[in-house]
């Protein structure tokens, strides 16, 4: 009593299911003990590599994908190959109805592989998970991996569509009794094929492009194989009318013979039209005395139009159902598309209510498969020009604003000239946009691989460690510019730094617009301009306020670089104090370009105190007198080669003083 008492307070103690081991999982409870438990019958689909089974495919998985294609492949091989059937019956000269074995020994061979795939992909079904429909109200999904809960639903559903679409009738029903009675052939050959099997395998291979859709968010990556896709499956339609008419073509031959048959019921047997059974007649002469008594071979001659063959008189006049296969095939396949493609305007039928079915069914089909065709076609093919048509509309909008209003001549031209080089830099892509939708991991791989390269040529940033370097590849932004556009100008608030990919750029100063300065260099490929924003980043505490340009920035070239804002240079110094050592600070001054202004300002106006003192030195020794001082005047004429207070450079010389005595006293400066 008491080991039942405490069994079942053992089993009321609430249990956690563990991390699973060897596909099988366990469950603790709350005294640490574990217990085998049951095989889970959900999953989530994210946990689906740590519990399955051998037997169990993931719906989702790489293996799924595969076969969907590879089977949809099949399922249109097969509805491709199935109407070729219909070719099987041929009309030979001595007017019978005869099947030709190498065509069905080949044909048979290929229904028999395709047959196979269809079995396979059953027993994939029976073991592929499924989503539980009570969870997907969030996430993916759980997925359901009980064997037994898989077949149960996969029976209730497809399981006997399949089956049916999977039988091999068409080989054990249709082939063995081609050789039996000739009307019993068509009518089984029609039902059995296009009604029993054809419908139900069209029906399995439609959905599963749709599933393929939903799956991948395509059925073809290309946008050429999707159109080509869409015109494959307006052709498979014209050839299944097309391989419908040519045996409709044979029946009504031999529908004339009949009715003549019928006439001298006394003398004639369905028999005669039947190539196997006549050889057992060689030596009778019956069936050429009602030949020649019947005059069948006028009757029934389509040219005479004796008898009303409709639709199939042009084939049957021309000698169709005569003909080898391959004449026979692509005539039909042409009819078939003609009548396909003019939804039947082009055929007279006859009053026989299969002629006027038939042609029913081509109407009907044109008038769809046109619809689809033309929407799917127009959409694939516009999908390869949507960012031209984009941009054609953009660019027409341009011109009538400015049109509008009435900008200059010039100015439209640079315009215009900005939106051709942008056009070909980019193809109309907005990589900004399409990066902002992707995780901060792939964006950061993806810039890597972009501009990693690219800002590695930048000898400033050619030593810097790995974890520096992605940070700045994800802030950087690709700017494009036309020649002769100013990208800033001096004394404007500076906003970005500039790391050059290609082309050249005009850099220059007047040193804050002092009369007689001037000072320009050409910036190149690896080379940067806007370095005053770093050395404000690198401040301890940088101003709330944009630090000015010293030099005016203008482009000599089409140029493309990659842009560095103030925000974002301004985190990464803060965040990454490797921008700090004295190694980096000392390549940012050597390759900087104001940095070099201002040390020639500097080396200019000593050289120029120093030769002016001397020339003082050398005028008082001559007159004889002691003075060794400088004048007055000599500083004045040099004060027009030093920075002015307004340029900026007062702020570096300032750093290069402090920069000399932190090497005196052995402090750090942190520029």
């Amino acid at each position: 009593m008491s080991f039942g008492n405490s069994s079942s307070k053992r089993n009321s103690e609430p249990e956690i299911f563990s991390a699973t081991k060897h596909n099988q999982i366990f469950k603790f409870n709350c005294s640490g003990k574990s217990l085998k438990s049951k095989v889970l019958s959900r999953v989530f689909s994210e946990d689906f590599e740590k519990v399955k089974k051998k037997t169990i495919i993931d719906p989702r998985g790489r293996f799924v994908r595969g076969w969907s294609n590879v089977f949809l492949a099949t399922c249109l091989v097969s509805l491709f190959f199935d109407p070729i059937f219909f070719f099987v019956l041929k009309v030979d000269p001595e007017l019978c109805v005869e099947t030709g074995v190498l065509l069905e020994i080949v044909l048979t061979a290929i229904r028999s592989i395709t047959d196979l795939f269809f079995i396979v992909n059953i027993v994939v079904k029976f073991r592929t998970a499924y989503v539980a429909p009570s969870s997907r109200v969030f996430g993916r999904g759980e997925l359901v991996i009980d064997p037994w809960k898989i077949t149960a639903r996969y029976i209730r559903k497809d399981f006997w569509f399949d089956v049916l679409a999977a039988l091999p009738v068409l080989i054990w029903g249709i082939i063995p009794n081609l050789k039996g009675s000739m009307t019993s052939n068509f009518k089984t050959s029609l039902w059995f094929v296009m009604m029993i099997q054809y419908l139900p395998r069209l029906f399995v291979a439609y959905p599963l492009s749709i599933q393929i859709a939903k799956a991948t968010g395509i059925v073809t990556e290309a946008a050429w194989l999707g159109a080509a896709y869409n015109l494959m499956l307006y052709l498979l339609s014209s050839h299944i009318m097309g391989s419908c008419g040519y045996l409709l073509s044979v029946q009504r031959e031999a529908a004339c013979w009949r009715s003549l048959c019928d006439e001298y019921n006394t003398t004639c047997n369905y028999e005669f039209f039947e190539c196997n059974k006549i050889r057992d007649l060689i030596n009778s002469t019956s069936r050429d005395d009602w030949i020649q008594a019947s005059s069948i071979t006028d009757l029934c001659n389509p040219n005479n139009g004796s008898y009303p063959y409709g639709i199939y008189n042009p084939g049957v006049g021309s000698g169709l159902t005569t003909a080898g296969f391959f004449s026979r095939y692509f005539y039909s396949l042409w009819f078939g598309l003609r009548s396909v493609s003019t939804t039947g305007q082009n055929l007279t039928t006859s009053i026989f209510i299969g002629e006027n079915i038939y042609c029913t069914v081509i109407v009907m089909l044109g008038l769809t498969n046109m619809a689809f065709l033309i929407g799917n076609m127009q959409r694939y093919i516009q999908s390869t020009t949507v960012r031209i048509e984009e941009w054609r509309v953009k660019k027409s909008d341009k011109e009538q604003w400015m049109h509008h209003r009435q900008l200059p001549q010039e100015l439209r031209e640079k315009v215009r000239r900005y939106d051709r080089y942008k056009w070909v830099a980019t193809q109309g892509v907005n990589e900004e946009a399409l990066l902002t939708d992707l995780p901060k991991d792939l964006r950061r791989r993806i810039k890597r691989h972009l501009s990693l390269n690219l800002v590695r040529r930048v000898p400033l940033l050619d030593e810097i460690d790995d974890r520096l370097l992605d940070s700045i590849c994800e802030r950087l932004k690709p700017s494009l510019w036309t020649e002769g556009m100013f990208i800033v100008r001096e004394g404007d608030p500076l906003e970005e730094m500039i790391f050059i990919i290609r082309g050249h750029l005009y850099s220059y100063t007047t040193n804050g617009g002092q009369v007689g300065f001037f000072n320009s260099c050409q910036l190149g490929p690896t080379d940067f301009c806007g370095d005053e924003l770093l050395t404000w980043a690198l401040k301890t505490r940088p101003a709330d306020t944009l630090p000015s340009s010293t030099r005016t920035i203008k482009t000599i070239s089409d140029v493309e670089a990659f842009a560095l804002g103030a925000e974002d240079l301004k985190f990464v110094a803060s965040q990454f104090h490797r921008l700090h050592s004295k190694r980096i600070r000392h390549k940012y001054r050597f390759y900087s370009h104001q940095w070099r202004t201002w040390g020639a300002c500097f080396i200019q106006a000593a050289w120029r105190r120093y030769r002016k003192r001397k020339a003082l030195a050398e005028l008082n020794a001559k007159e004889g007198g002691g003075g060794g001082g400088s004048s007055p005047v000599g500083l004045a004429d040099v004060e027009m080669m030093m920075p002015q207070p307004g340029s900026g450079l007062a702020e570096y010389a300032a750093m290069i003083i402090s920069s000399i005595r932190s090497k005196r006293y052995g402090e750090s400066l942190t520029i």
